[in-house]
């Protein structure tokens, strides 16, 4: 018999407690990768290479004051900027308010809005069919696909911010990673039905000309209308983005507290259940030396069957979790943040379950190698 396989019968020659473990483990895992993602998702990502040099320009106190739209062309002077172009929230009810009916709908200039948001790809001539049509709307292909929407479809839009219903003909399909999963009409459609919606800009968005130049627009922009009636806070896209995020309090000390208690969790579980397992093995360990296995050998085999049985758990779990991430990237609630579990997330995780295993078999297995053969063999347990 090699040692491999040694160490694989003996990793499950307790059936019910070894499955348990591993049920513990990768449960343990399913969470710690969810909450890796949602770390990596809300901290680290970066987006495209594009949206880097994007910058979003809203009122300064709160996103339900609009900007006046003649901000625009005074942002547009700014050293650095290449095009703005402005977006106004809708809300809006389609079909009725259950959640999976949900998803952003804004109202904004056809003309500039492929310049500024050149990581979203759709056709040229379903572009020009958009901006000669003033109730043309465009909709990512995840939503064309949820709802079986064609080019030429007519779709109602029921307004309840805004007293005015939308009916928009579908002239274009785009393609966006991450996918915004949202619905672009064109703004003066509103302007034309509601009167104090004419002027106005719920957010601007610009391109930069270079990465390097987005801080110096953002303090310039904000330079031009410190003390306007409609002062504004001027945030690269990034930014703007987590500040949703920050509305729901300090989410990173959460998801970092969850990590940690976790861990704990999982390797006091690990530690206990691998203690258990090898004071029952006393006497095989005595009977191991007697057959010529060093105290470096028997502890290299009750670490190999912990860290073996910490993988089985942490695949397990990893997998679990990423099929809970792929649930909860197609919900309506994250269509601001789409979640996405890198390859890095799913090799971090199997490491994490690694070293659990190694670390909760360090001692106990220590121990179990120092053995003395003859106490083993009168070891009676």
């Amino acid at each position: 018999m090699t040692l491999t396989r040694f160490v694989s019968k003996n990793a499950f020659r307790n059936k019910r407690r070894s499955v348990l473990t591993v049920l513990s483990i990768a449960f343990s895992l399913l969470l710690l990768t969810f909450m890796m993602t949602l770390w990596h998702a809300f901290a680290l990502e970066d987006g495209s290479a594009e949206s880097s040099e994007r910058l979003v320009v809203r009122h300064r106190v709160s996103l339900t004051f609009t900007l006046p739209i003649f901000y625009r062309e005074k942002i547009r002077a700014v050293p650095g900027v290449v095009a703005v172009v402005p977006s106004s929230w809708f809300g809006g009810i389609y079909k009725d308010q259950k959640p999976e009916n949900f998803f952003a709908r804004f109202g904004t200039d056809p003309d500039e809005f492929f310049k500024v948001y050149r990581d979203l790809k759709m056709p040229d001539d379903q572009l020009q069919a958009w901006q000669r049509d003033r109730q043309g709307a465009i909709v990512s292909d995840s939503l064309a696909q949820k709802y079986g929407w064609k080019l030429g479809d007519r779709i109602v839009i029921q307004g309840d911010i805004y007293p005015v219903n939308l009916e928009l003909n579908i002239r274009g399909i785009y393609h966006g990673d991450p996918d915004p999963k949202s619905l672009y009409f064109n703004t003066k459609y509103v302007e034309e039905a509601v009167s104090f919606f004419k002027g106005q800009a719920g957010t601007f968005g610009i391109l930069a000309d270079n990465p390097s130049d987005v801080s110096k627009i953002a303090a310039a922009v904000d330079d031009m209308f410190r003390n306007s009636p409609q002062p504004t806070k001027t945030e690269s896209e990034k930014a703007f983005g987590l500040e949703f995020v920050a509305m729901m309090g300090n989410v990173k000390a959460f998801i970092l507290s969850i990590c940690g208690a976790v861990l704990f969790a999982t390797l006091l579980v690990s530690a206990n259940t691998i203690a258990m397992s090898i004071r029952e093995r006393t006497r095989e360990v005595a009977v191991l030396k007697t057959l010529g296995f060093t105290r470096r050998g028997v502890l290299g085999l009750f670490v190999s069957e912990a860290v073996a049985l910490s993988l089985i758990g942490g695949v397990i779990g990893s997998i679990l979790g990423r099929l809970l991430v792929f649930v909860f990237a197609h919900s309506p609630q994250m269509t601001f943040f789409p979640l996405k579990m890198t390859p890095a997330i799913f090799l971090s995780a199997l490491l994490i379950s690694g070293l659990v295993g190694l670390i909760a078999a360090a001692l106990p297995s220590y121990h179990a190698s120092q053995v003395n053969i003859v106490d083993g063999l009168r070891h009676i347990g």
